[in-house]
């Protein structure tokens, strides 16, 4: 069974505060040009994608320095639906699992395209260290493993990539924005393949294999 794991990407989809908006508009059409091309604008970050180190470290890898094999992967699914907004993810959560992925599942991806999106629970830098330190490259059904900034967040939250420097500092991958983990089981196949454009990050197709 294979399950679409990815956001659709349109005109107008909810991005990372700052980062470029999206826009798919028709550049040629049937009854103009005889036959249809659409043009589209995105960042490297748009929807469902893949973070390469390069991203936030200085002389980081970009996703063209890794073979095909390590956007594929044995999957196990956490369960952290029971978190609120802004609640963060403990380093006890991280599973001691035979896995090449960790996928945090927290339901957040019912909010997509609403304000709240942005208030998602997010990775603690132990959490984080702890993922790395196992070997895991991580996933996740929200828009970043660290804190985003809006007005509802707390002083004693992590500021900056922290999440992001403890994952990609140790040349782990991340993925973001995944939707729909309700239709794979705790233990799946990932398959999230970037576009062939290196360089920091990549929207990707995620699909789930039961």
């Amino acid at each position: 069974m294979h399950a679409d794991l990815s956001h659709r990407i349109e005109t107008g989809m909810q991005t990372y505060p700052g980062d470029p908006d999206v826009e798919v508009r028709d550049h040629s059409t049937h009854a103009a040009d005889g036959c249809r091309v659409a043009s589209v604008e995105l960042g490297s970050h748009s929807g469902t994608h893949v973070d390469a180190p390069a991203h936030t470290e200085p002389g980081g890898r970009t996703l063209d320095a890794y073979p095909i094999e390590r956007f594929c992967g044995e999957a196990v699914r956490v369960d952290c639906r029971d978190l609120g907004d802004r609640d963060p993810i403990p380093a006890e959560r991280v599973p001691d699992a035979d896995a090449d992925w960790v996928v945090f599942w927290t339901g957040w991806d019912d909010h997509w395209g609403t304000r709240r999106y942005l208030d998602h629970p997010y990775l603690t830098p132990a959490a984080a260290r702890r993922c790395a330190e196992r070997g895991f490259d991580v996933a996740t059904d929200t828009l970043n493993p660290d804190p985003t900034p809006t007005d509802a967040a707390a002083p004693d939250e992590p500021d900056g990539f922290v999440a992001h420097h403890r994952l990609l500092g140790e040349d782990r991958l991340v993925v973001e924005n995944l939707a729909n983990l309700g239709a794979v089981d705790d233990r799946f196949e990932l398959r999230a393949y970037p576009l062939a454009l290196g360089g920091d990050g990549s929207p990707i197709r995620a699909v789930g294999v039961v």
